[in-house]
């Protein structure tokens, strides 16, 4: 098994993109770091207020897909889908 990491941005285009990602991100947050094989999650403000950065890490590429596909049926999935995401992942 190979543990894979992510690592990157998410960029907000505008305030209104910010204002969802701050009023989602908590829960986001609790519900992935409660999923099996979660190893860390984190994701924190840049100095620039429309940009976080992403630091993700799961046991193997099954658990990462699991995390995949909740997150793409989730309400943090549903309303932050148009905001850019700049990732690197590596293990899959």
């Amino acid at each position: 098994m190979t543990e894979v990491h992510l690592s990157g941005l998410l960029v907000c285009a505008d305030t209104d993109q910010a204002s969802v990602v701050v009023d989602h991100l908590e829960q986001h947050i609790r519900l992935t770091r409660a999923e099996d094989g979660c190893l860390s999650f984190e994701v924190r403000a840049t100095e620039d207020p429309l940009i976080w950065a992403v630091e993700e890490r799961f046991r193997d590429a099954a658990v990462f897909a699991a995390h995949q596909a909740r997150v793409a049926a989730s309400e943090w999935g549903r309303v932050t889908a148009g905001v850019e995401r700049r990732y690197e992942i590596t293990g899959v």
